[in-house]
């Protein structure tokens, strides 16, 4: 029993030495901004570890983005006391399923070969087509998230008007065509279960838990439906920006296991390849060289990046190079 108590101590003590006292005041700053609550003194210090070494993280990439070293900079907010791979496990929880269960009856590809000008630029919130962003909590939802974004866009182009759709609704409801609830699924799924359930609730009449629930749909609150859905052709980034310019939101799928991610503040957020972690929805774009940022509307957190600018490049390529775990680009045609 001594040795045990021994053994805690010493571990106690280790990840005592670990901290920075200069940080004390800082550290109990930042857990009252974002009401920290820990529930003894061992998770507070091994949080306040992770929480330094994220802030060690931040500071030493926004020198080097002051030095011109990258195109976008960080900063402190909510997720600071987690790991990355909690932060993963929490938030991406896209499962991406075998092309064949993609590309169901309902789908087909949009490959675009019209070479009609482009505007220099698109941006869907100033069409009135993009909803607030919303906060997915501690819940692997991103993909349904994705899909009613998606779909909101649609529909405001086809009636005029924006409704917030409930992506509790498809965490709920969709399972058996393989979502899972808030330990993830795919937004292919998501709009097959609209299209065969002939409609999907507002977010006002089915409101988001961030938890699984017994589905509770009901044709009473049913806001839009969902005629088709369809692929856009990867490969190129033409391709993609084509889409978004002339279709209006696309439901996608970005790369969210870098710790850059979640920290994200400002700037143009640039990888060289992605794989499928996390669903969004891009809404707007500028053309720019070498890279096109496009505009995502993360659902994620809503106190972190609203809204992220991405390189449309790296998510063309991403299509073309990772054929097993590929970046899809979605657009739906919704019937109120």
């Amino acid at each position: 029993m001594k040795s045990l108590a021994c053994l805690a101590f010493a571990v106690f003590a280790t990840v005592n030495a670990l901290i920075d006292p200069a940080l004390d005041n800082h550290w109990q700053l930042w857990k009252k901004v974002h009401n920290k609550e820990y529930e003894n003194m061992r998770e507070d210090l091994t949080r306040r570890v992770t929480w330094e070494k994220n802030m060690k993280f931040i500071m030493l990439h926004n020198l080097e983005h002051s030095m011109g070293l990258h195109s976008y900079d960080l900063g402190i907010n909510h997720l600071m006391d987690m790991t990355n791979e909690e932060l993963v496990d929490t938030m991406a929880g896209l499962v991406v399923p075998p092309r064949a269960l993609r590309t169901g009856s309902s789908a087909n590809k949009w490959n675009s070969t019209q070479k009609a000008d482009l505007p220099d630029s698109v941006d869907w919130r100033e069409k009135g087509c993009v909803t607030n962003v919303k906060n997915q909590g501690a819940c692997g939802s991103c993909w349904a998230f994705s899909a009613v974004g998606a779909l909101e866009g649609q529909l405001q182009l086809k009636t005029g008007t924006l409704v917030s759709l409930s992506p509790q609704n498809l965490v709920d409801c969709s399972s058996k065509y393989g979502n899972k609830g808030c330990s993830g699924g795919f937004m292919t799924q998501a709009f097959q279960y609209i299209i065969d359930n002939a409609g999907i609730d507002s977010d006002s009449f089915y409101p988001y838990t961030a938890q699984n629930q017994n589905c509770h749909y009901d044709p009473a609150g049913k806001a839009s439906t969902c005629a088709k859905y369809t692929e856009v052709n990867p490969g190129t980034e033409d391709t993609l920006k084509q889409a978004l310019a002339t279709i209006g939101p696309i439901s996608v799928a970005i790369d969210a296991r870098r710790p850059s991610f979640y920290f994200y503040k400002s700037g143009g957020f640039s990888f060289i390849l992605f794989c499928c972690y996390l669903g969004v929805s891009l809404c707007s774009f500028v053309i720019r060289s070498p890279h096109i940022p496009t505009v995502c509307q993360d659902n994620s957190l809503l106190q972190w990046g609203h809204i992220t600018a991405l390189s449309l490049c790296a998510l063309a390529h991403c299509m073309h190079y990772h054929p097993m775990n590929l970046h899809i680009g979605y657009f739906v045609f919704g019937d109120p």
